[in-house]
């Protein structure tokens, strides 16, 4: 889709939310994950698109899938760069070049409940996140740009979620087994694009 297209349709939800402010409340699609044996697990949206994860050998999976941290990073890096688009398209700035990557760093003792020297648990999330943007323009200011990418930063929902640290809402359902657990690495799914 040409730059003017996301202008244009960016401004046409901008008039509808001016307008009808409730209107921007809405349910996420959900992502449904699903243990498939082992430490394969398969995540899946409503549209149809499956995803498998698992986890490094030395973990006790298979190493043939990323790891559900990874999709956590991606959807960290792909979520800032689609904000950073939207406002170059609403500035009408057309971008050459555009990359985020995620990395971050963490303490594998987190995910296996053990404690630090002092006895205290072990955080399991990331120790530290860091986001490095490469972003280019045609004759357009490396200030400029900059803001850009940072007004997209301050703008995008994933990281949004991270930065205003919401508590999720946690419940458990136990329900009849299964006559038969699931096996990993059966029916492996295709990697394929969700709709939104």
């Amino acid at each position: 889709m040409a730059i003017d297209d996301v202008a244009a349709a960016l401004q046409r939800v901008r008039s509808v939310l001016e307008r009808r402010p409730e209107s921007g409340i809405h349910d996420d699609s959900a992502a449904t994950a699903s243990w498939a044996g082992g430490t394969r697990v398969f995540a899946s949206h409503p549209g149809g698109a499956r995803y498998a994860t698992d986890m490094p050998a030395e973990f006790g999976g298979s190493g043939e899938h990323v790891t559900p941290g990874w999709f956590f990073r991606a959807g960290l890096a792909s979520c800032t760069a689609t904000s950073i688009a939207f406002v170059a398209a609403g500035e009408g700035v057309q971008l050459d070049l555009m990359e985020v990557k995620v990395a971050s760093r963490s303490d594998s003792r987190g995910l296996l409940g053990l404690a630090d020297a002092g006895g205290s648990p072990v955080e399991p999330g990331p120790v530290s996140i860091g986001m490095q943007v490469r972003i280019a323009a045609a004759g357009v200011p490396a200030a400029e740009l900059q803001r850009i990418a940072r007004e997209g930063f301050g703008r995008s929902p994933v990281p949004g979620a991270l930065k205003g640290a919401r508590p999720i809402e946690f419940s458990v359902e136990v329900v009849t087994a299964p006559a038969s657990p699931p096996t990993a690495g059966s029916s492996d799914p295709p990697q394929a694009m969700p709709a939104p």
